[in-house]
């Protein structure tokens, strides 16, 4: 069985606050952002919502990718969201 990689975005609120990020475990990852425990932009900011994640089979491509969407201007971030939540709703629920 091949390791998953996934590339993720939080945030605080609807339209908030955005921290994107790269993993191998996203439940862990995001159960860490939802109880604080990374020191940080996303604790300061209290990002605790994933609103966004794409699952890669190669890490190359999940840190390539995370790396274009690190570059893009917020509204794009914005559609790219809400292309597939558009209510901003937390898909943690549906990942564990």
């Amino acid at each position: 069985m091949s390791k998953q990689y996934f590339v993720y975005i939080i945030a605080n609120k609807k339209n908030g606050t955005l921290y994107i990020g790269v993993t191998s475990d996203l439940i862990k990852r995001i159960s860490e952002h939802k109880s604080y425990l990374i020191e940080g932009f996303s604790k300061r900011y209290k990002l605790h919502l994933l609103v966004y994640y794409e699952e890669f089979d190669e890490v190359e491509q999940a840190i390539a990718r995370e790396k274009r969407l690190k570059k893009w201007n917020r509204t794009w971030k914005i559609r790219l969201i809400e292309g597939i939540n558009p209510n901003w709703d937390d898909l943690y629920d549906e990942i564990i």
